[in-house]
Formats: structure tokens, C-alpha cells, sequence
């Protein structure tokens, strides 16, 4: 057995089938799956995030599925650390482990590791509590960076994207020669942690360099006609609000989970809770639905071409990717 895991990356944006060819490629080789998504996550937010159905669950076992509630915080670093906890363990008993997924960023902390800043500090923090307190230990971890996060986004709010920005070129000019001005998530990510460690996003980057393989990799991505992809996303839309998304949100707003949770401000979630709450009327809420769903798969092909790692095919290429894993699985032991 290789003395590094092997974990095979399925990878590509919302609605391209990556399910479907997950399920098909480790049904027969007895592996398992975990889930790179940051929304699956969650639990009894089902509709809206396109969890395997439990039949697809009963087929092959899935992890990192209904791990915390909706007002409970997650991120990166946490999955990073569930999911090597998972693969430790399906490694040992020799059985292969596949991540499923379209956040890009859960897979690039597995895969590479986080900043050597970040992991400093959630060792420090770990330390500080007992084993067996998981909520207060994810709460402690990242109770701070919701400080600097939630004053972040006052200021944008108050003064404008634009002084951020220029804040950006200020404290890392580097950073922001590569940041456009209207990215709002990476201008903020790029300050917080400016804030959180006291040294530019660009000097991290710089010295560390996501260089850190951690696993031996297999990266498929998985593509297809935009036409088609957008047309996906269309119906997917339409069979959710079938399905009951817009009930289920609804009874997340009764348990008391409000519309300005993180976890609540998610594609459909959103803009379920912004018509409930009388923000937006239905045939706009739906536009919106879809247009913001676009746009999301837009940014996760993006995000992923950017690896070069990645061996793109179709999604119904099965025989073409089995073929890929095997030579990759055999190559590992």
C-alpha cells in the first residue's frame, strides 16, 4: 500500500452530473465518497442543496453530509480536518476514497493545505479545549474571524466597495493587482487575513505556495456544453420548487434559523427567504433563482480551470474515467 492515500477528485460545476458519475464510478470498487460541498453540510437543508437522494446514500456510503446545523459555523479548515480523519481511516482498511464536490476551495485545502498562519492558530485553539466539545471548539475556532469578517462587511456597506479596495493597495499592493475591483469576496478574504495574522494574503501565498502535497491525486473535472449546463441548471431549479424547497425553507425560518445565517444567504435559500419575507415577488424571486445559479457555475469553472491538474471530460464518459482511476489506483499500491 502506498505509504501516501490516493484520493480521486470529481470535481466541476453545479448541475454537471457529478453524482450521477460518482455514484457510477465507486458502486463497483467498493469505495467510498466525501463530500466537498459547502452547503451539503448542513443539515435539513436537503432540497436546496441537491444532496444524494438516500437511495444514491444506500449505494455508496457518503461523509461530511448533515455534520452541523445551519447556525453553526464551518469552513475550509474544518472540512480539511474531517475529511483527512475519513480518508486515515478508509486508507487503512485498503478501501478507496473518492471527494465529490464543487467547492474549490475545500478541495484545494485538502489537497494542499492551509496557510501556515492558519494552521498555527487552529492548533492553539484546539489545545484549549477538551476533546469532545466540537460546537464550542468550531465556535472558538472561528469566533474571531467573524468579528473581523461581520466589521468587513459593515464598512463595505457603509463606505463603499471601493475603499476597500483601496485599502487592499494599500496594506498588499501585489494582492490587488490581481484582484479586480468589483471581486467583493476576495477583497475582503485578501483584508481578513491581513487583519487575522498581520502579514499580506500576496506573503502567505508567496511562502507557501499550496505546495504541500499532502495525498497522491487523481483530478477529473467534469464539463459540458455551457447551453447544456445552463439548461441543467434551469430544470433543476424548476424540480426543486417541485419538490418542496420553497416549504422547506419555510420551515427553517419557523424553527428559527433567520434569512441572515450565512447558511441561510445561499443560492434558493435566499431568495425562498427574500420572497417569504416579502423582498421579492415570485417570477422575479425565480429569475433571480436561476440567473445567480448561472452565474455560481460560471465561477466554478472558473476557479477550476485554473488547475492545471485537472483532466476535464464529459460527464457520461464513464468507461473513459474508470479507466483513468484504475490505472491510477493500481499505480498507488
Amino acid at each position: 500500500m502506498s505509504p501516501k492515500p490516493s484520493i480521486v477528485i470529481i470535481s466541476g460545476p453545479t448541475c454537471v452530473g457529478k453524482t450521477d458519475a460518482a455514484i457510477a464510478l465507486t458502486e463497483p470498487l467498493g469505495a467510498e465518497i466525501i463530500s466537498a460541498d459547502a452547503m451539503q453540510v448542513y443539515r435539513h437543508m436537503d432540497i436546496g442543496t441537491a444532496k444524494p437522494t438516500e437511495q444514491q446514500r444506500a449505494r455508496v456510503r457518503h461523509h461530511l453530509i448533515d455534520v452541523v446545523n445551519p447556525d453553526e459555523p464551518f469552513s475550509a479548515a474544518l472540512f480539511r480536518t474531517m475529511a483527512d480523519a475519513v480518508i486515515r481511516e478508509l486508507h487503512q482498511e485498503g478501501r478507496p476514497v473518492f471527494v465529490v464536490g464543487g467547492t474549490g476551495l475545500y478541495i484545494k485545502a485538502l489537497t494542499r493545505g492551509l496557510f501556515p498562519a492558519q494552521e498555527q492558530v487552529m492548533k492553539s485553539l484546539r489545545d484549549l479545549i477538551p476533546r469532545g466539545y466540537a460546537a464550542q471548539k468550531r465556535k472558538l475556532l472561528y469566533y474571531q474571524d467573524d468579528l473581523v469578517r461581520k466589521r468587513l462587511r459593515h464598512e463595505a456597506e457603509t463606505l463603499g466597495l471601493d475603499a476597500l479596495y483601496q485599502r487592499l493597495q494599500e496594506v498588499d499592493p501585489a494582492a490587488a493587482a490581481r484582484i479586480h475591483p468589483n471581486d467583493t469576496y476576495r477583497i475582503m478574504r485578501a483584508l481578513e487575513v491581513h487583519q487575522a495574522t498581520g502579514q499580506p494574503i500576496s506573503y502567505h501565498q508567496r511562502v507557501h505556495g499550496f505546495r504541500d502535497f499532502r495525498y497522491r491525486t487523481l483530478k477529473i473535472g467534469l464539463t459540458t456544453d455551457r447551453n447544456i449546463l445552463y439548461d441543467r441548471i434551469n430544470r433543476r431549479v424548476d424540480l426543486m420548487l417541485a419538490s418542496g424547497l420553497l416549504e422547506e425553507v419555510k420551515w427553517l425560518l419557523d424553527q428559527g434559523y433567520p434569512s441572515t445565517l450565512k447558511s441561510m444567504r445561499s443560492i434558493g435559500y435566499r431568495h425562498m427567504a427574500d420572497y417569504l419575507e416579502g423582498r421579492t415577488p415570485w417570477d422575479e424571486c425565480i429569475r433571480l433563482f436561476k440567473r445567480d445559479t448561472r452565474r455560481y457555475a460560471k465561477r466554478q469553472l472558473t476557479w477550476f480551470r485554473a488547475d492545471p491538474e485537472i483532466e476535464w471530460v464529459q460527464p457520461g464518459e464513464i468507461d473513459v474515467m474508470s479507466r483513468k482511476i484504475d490505472l491510477f489506483l493500481t499505480e498507488g499500491v
